[in-house]
């Protein structure tokens, strides 16, 4: 390197002596292939300070306006090596609480002096997925995610778990109870205690551990579900083999386990677990930033936002105590005043105890207030993937709309309703004996109060039932077989009994099908089977209907008892018209519409267009 640069000068040496010399400038620059600007440079830096003055000089600028100063730079790495688990953006968020430097260097900043010094990788940013959708409740207590983390040793070898628990808008931790066994029963007691510390939040999410759900065991109610379910809060499932669901208790975990119970010496105990893991979510809570949330702090979130939604559900849950299972009772005497302040250690406590035999898992003691004696029959079932449930042979189609969510059944000889959080979504003919209400009520169920329906009134002027159409378009009322339509054959329908006429509706949608005499008188129709009070009236459809007519041989159709003449050129076509309360608009196969004045008011009796019969000839 150092005979590079002594030619180097050399050079710029010779170049200087021949100008001094008396030759031209041009001619020099042209001999050592430079531009005339360099010549003059270097004679002027040899005027200056003569042969040393024809060296390389730094070209790095005097000044560097953009950079960090000397102190900020060691104040960063300071923080950095006091908390190695913090980033640039906790640095940046710490340096701005603690007024240590004015102004604070942004994020950028932080990380590009933290790799300076090596105190980080640097490393390429990964690409965000796509198909990932993000949500997020718009208030605390609207629902808690629930999950277990385990791996937890004590010194005697044992493994430990912990159930957690995270308000899904604040991120406040709700839950972080240390159990000797993920038992159903701790689990449970787990929750309790979050339920009488916090109040009851409207939805809990959870995978679908057994713990939690028996969804895809006999399909019966497990303690969490009866917990949820006597205390009105709708309790709500992941799709299989799908932690994304669950996201922010998951990522509540990857916060816990290598800050605290990663690479650490077992614990002593069960307390000492418990007794730590407060600590760490005291921290959590109330003293750091949660980037998923804007960098709040997810105390301060949870208790602004659990304070507005108090002042507005204070008239709901007035006059309504936690309500908690008698099988719990024996767990819960020393802690039963529901109403006071659990100890820090409470929950551990109770776990050690269960574990211990006080109480044991999955106890089946029979209560005599929930024999079943006959009459009708309540259970719960979990609706799967396919949208379809099955009950003792019979399918109940709920769509994918409803899939993860638990319906209530009501049950008797008579009638079965679904229902969904309290609300009855669907009714329908029972096909149940007595033996299989004694199965249902064995494997889960319980005897059913009174029915969903409200009993019948005498005075009143309208009554429901649900109906199949057979195949020749007929239901069957009381004594009486009733033409509905035959296009409507296989279709299960809704029928309102007015005094003088039926009006058949889709029972999904309410939207109304036909019209049709009622044959019954009022007495006749109160005796009718499976009837009920009637709902709202249902509403013809706003939007055209839609249907298909071939063109006879003479040009003509005919929609709603009308005819129109297209003209015998359209033979034979298949047309499609468009009927609404006005007009009909004919789509002919030329690409054209025609709109004609609509002259009745008969409704659309066929909606697909008639099909010619073909005829063999034998020859």
């Amino acid at each position: 390197m150092a005979l590079v640069e002594l030619s180097v000068v050399e050079q710029r040496y010779r170049a200087v002596l021949a100008v001094l010399a008396g030759e031209a400038v041009v001619d020099v620059a042209a001999h050592h292939r430079v531009s005339r600007q360099s010549v003059h440079t270097w004679l002027a830096r040899y005027r200056a300070d003569g042969l040393s003055g024809l060296a390389d000089r730094s070209r790095r600028p005097a000044s560097c306006p953009h950079q960090a100063p000397p102190q900020v730079e060691a104040v960063v790495c300071e923080l950095r090596r006091e908390h190695p688990r913090w980033g640039p953006r906790r640095l940046v968020h710490e340096l701005s609480r603690g007024g240590r430097v004015d102004p604070v260097p942004s994020r950028m900043t932080v990380h590009r002096i933290l790799v300076r010094h090596g105190l980080i990788e640097p490393r390429s940013r990964r690409k965000k997925r796509a198909d990932y959708v993000r949500w997020e409740r718009s208030a605390p207590m609207a629902l808690w995610q629930i999950d277990i983390v385990g791996g937890i040793l004590l010194v005697d070898g044992t493994e430990v778990k912990v159930v957690t628990g995270v308000d899904d808008h604040s991120r406040f931790c709700v839950i972080a109870a240390v159990v000797a066994r993920a038992t159903g029963r701790a689990v449970c007691l787990a929750l309790i205690e979050a339920l009488r510390r916090y109040g009851m939040p409207e939805e809990i999410l959870t995978d679908n551990g057994k713990q939690f759900t028996d969804r895809f065991g006999r399909g019966g109610e497990v303690l969490f579900d009866r917990i949820c379910r006597e205390n009105g809060i709708t309790h709500r499932l992941t799709q299989p083999a799908s932690p994304t669901t669950t996201g922010k208790v998951e990522r509540f975990h990857q916060s816990l386990r290598p800050e605290l119970l990663n690479d650490r010496p077992p614990f002593e105990n069960v307390l000492a677990v418990q007794a730590a893991i407060d600590t760490w979510v005291t921290d959590y809570n109330c003293d750091r930033p949660h980037q998923g949330i804007g960098d709040a702090y997810p105390a301060t979130r949870f208790a602004t936002g659990q304070t507005e939604r108090a002042a507005a559900t204070a008239a709901v849950h007035a006059g309504l105590p936690l309500r908690v299972p008698a099988i719990l009772t024996p767990a819960l005497e020393p802690t039963l005043d529901l109403a006071a302040e659990p100890a820090a250690e409470s929950v551990a406590e109770l776990a050690v105890a269960q574990e211990d035999g006080a109480v044991r898992e999955n106890a089946t003691a029979p209560r005599t207030d929930l024999l079943y004696r006959g009459g009708p029959v309540e259970f719960e079932r979990v609706v799967p993937t396919g949208g379809n449930l099955g009950v003792r042979g019979k399918q109940f189609w709920l769509g994918p709309a409803r899939v993860g969510q638990t319906i209530t059944f009501w049950a008797d000889h008579q009638l079965i309703h679904l229902l969904a959080a309290g609300t009855r979504i669907k009714t329908v003919r029972s096909h149940l004996s007595s033996a299989d209400l004694t199965a249902l009520a064995a494997r889960g169920g319980r005897p059913a109060g009174p029915s969903p329906l409200p009993p019948l009134d005498p005075a009143a002027t309208a009554l429901e039932v649900d109906r199949t159409v057979n195949r020749n378009g007929n239901i069957t009322l009381g004594q009486h077989s009733v033409f509905i339509a035959e296009i409507l054959a296989g279709r299960r329908v809704g029928v309102r009994i007015e005094p003088t006429v039926l009006l058949v509706f889709d029972p999904q949608t309410r939207e109304l099908l036909r019209t049709r005499p009622n044959p019954l008188t009022w007495d006749q129709a109160h005796r009718v089977q499976s009837v009920r009070p009637a709902e709202p009236p249902p509403r013809p459809r706003t939007e055209p209907v839609t249907v298909q007519r071939r063109v006879s041989a003479s040009g003509v159709i005919t929609v709603a008892s009308q005819p129109i003449s297209l003209g015998r050129a359209q033979a034979g076509a298949v047309v499609t018209v468009h009927v609404s309360d006005t007009t009909l608009t004919v789509d002919t196969p030329d690409g054209q519409q025609r709109t004609y004045r609509r002259a009745t008011d008969q409704p659309v009796r066929s909606i697909k267009a008639y099909r010619p019969r073909t005829t063999t000839h034998v020859s």
